[in-house]
């Protein structure tokens, strides 16, 4: 169901609650069934969030903001201790796997909490309706 209500809505406030895992428009449900999924309504507010489409991008802002953090400190760990390469491993892969893990779901939702603000993908702009250029949403796993 397309929503009629045309009032804007606030991008950073819709941004912390999908960071929180909470459905962007009232905060009170949760937005995900799963680890990565997102559910098909608010179990709250009933609020469709079927039409996210967040796709690669939580993935490429995890690697990102991961990579940024983990190389840095390699290499002033690298450059002040000299530790063996051993240690290395056995404090950069643990660390960049906990962080991916960490993050990946928070920026998730907060990607979904934006695309949900600007009214992208369905969430209540008529111009992005499927159905107006002739495509079949595709059906939930």
């Amino acid at each position: 169901m397309m929503d009629e209500d045309t009032s804007p809505r606030d991008t950073i406030t819709a941004m912390k609650r999908g960071l929180a895992g909470r459905c962007p428009k009232c905060g009170e449900g949760k937005m995900f069934r799963a680890f990565l999924k997102v559910a098909d309504h608010c179990p709250h507010c009933a609020e469709e969030l079927s039409h996210q489409r967040a796709d690669d991008a939580p993935a490429y802002f995890v690697i990102s903001i991961v990579g940024h953090i983990v190389v840095v400190a390699a290499l002033v760990v690298e450059t002040t201790y000299m530790p063996p390469l051993w240690v290395h491993s056995a404090m950069w892969i643990p660390l960049t796997v906990a962080m991916s893990v960490a993050l990946l779901q928070p920026i998730k939702g907060a990607i979904v909490g934006w695309q949900w603000a600007m009214r992208m993908h369905g969430f209540g702009n008529p111009h992005d309706d499927p159905a107006t250029f002739g495509i079949t949403p595709r059906p939930a796993p």
